[in-house]
């Protein structure tokens, strides 16, 4: 259950992406990150009060503030990014270090033992990104990609973080997250405010990927407390394959042979994940 919670969470947060990637690239991405938290945290708030908790820790809302911290400036470069750059090398460069990171932060400090197939699929995992990103290709990086290195601190830290948030406090540390990720995202906002003018269907929109996104962490925090957060966040972090395949089926992206190969590593990770 866990396994398929935090796949959930990666066809989620791939749509979300994609999705935000395309209204970045026709209005300020600091609108589209800001309105979006703004949604985010209406749909938190609405779920975490549909899912009684059966106590609301302390700790459990730092966590979870410190995890909107991340995904907060995860969504700032990477909507940046992906105003200037290709999906199919801007959102699988957010990953890489960003699941790497999470993983050995889970190993090293969290105390987490993968089996022997989960550690075969966190090890195809990484090198699977990397070459989606067209990591090592002469070239396959581009505009953006900078911005999906620091999009990657963030996804660490927001996967690491919320899932140190214990069942009890229910769905509220995603919320306390969302409260924390606007909080972040203000100055920024402030500074571009005549970017959020926007007419009322651009709005909606960047309302809508926003309570996506905070879906997609739901549904990650959910697979987080059934599942070792070394296996979740790697499984979650898989949702770099989505945006890509849509970036070359609907924008006629090219895709070389090593972004082939790594689509394929990303496959063979999620059933090497699901099966440890």
């Amino acid at each position: 259950m866990g396994a398929l919670l935090a796949l959930s969470s990666a066809v989620v947060y791939g749509i979300v992406d994609f999705a935000g990637g395309l209204l970045s690239r026709h209005i300020h991405h600091a609108a589209v990150t800001f309105l979006g938290q703004l949604g985010g945290l209406l749909l938190a708030c609405a779920a975490a009060l549909l899912m009684p908790a059966d106590a609301v820790h302390t700790p459990d809302l730092l966590w979870g503030a410190l995890s909107g911290v991340g995904s907060g400036m995860a969504m700032r470069f990477l909507n940046r990014g992906l105003s200037r750059g290709a999906m199919s090398v801007v959102v699988p460069v957010s990953a890489v270090t960003g699941v790497a990171l999470s993983v050995l932060c889970g190993v090293l400090v969290l105390g987490d033992r993968p089996g022997a197939v989960a550690w075969l699929g966190i090890a195809v995992t990484v090198p699977a990104l990397w070459f989606v990103s067209g990591g090592g290709g002469g070239g396959g990086a581009g505009k953006g990609t900078a911005d999906g290195l620091l999009a990657s601190a963030g996804v660490a830290v927001q996967y690491l973080a919320l899932g140190q948030a214990g069942p009890d406090s229910g769905l509220w540390p995603v919320a306390a997250g969302r409260v924390a990720a606007v909080l972040v995202l203000l100055p920024d906002a402030v500074r571009h405010a005549r970017r959020l003018q926007l007419p009322p269907g651009r709005c909606v929109q960047a309302l809508l990927i926003g309570a996506g996104a905070a879906l997609g962490l739901v549904l990650y925090l959910l697979a987080a407390q059934r599942q070792l957060l070394a296996v979740a966040v790697v499984l979650a972090s898989l949702y770099p394959a989505l945006p890509v395949i849509l970036g070359l089926a609907l924008l006629h992206e090219r895709i070389s042979r090593r972004q082939a190969l790594g689509l394929l590593g990303a496959g063979a990770a999620t059933v090497l994940l699901t099966l440890g």
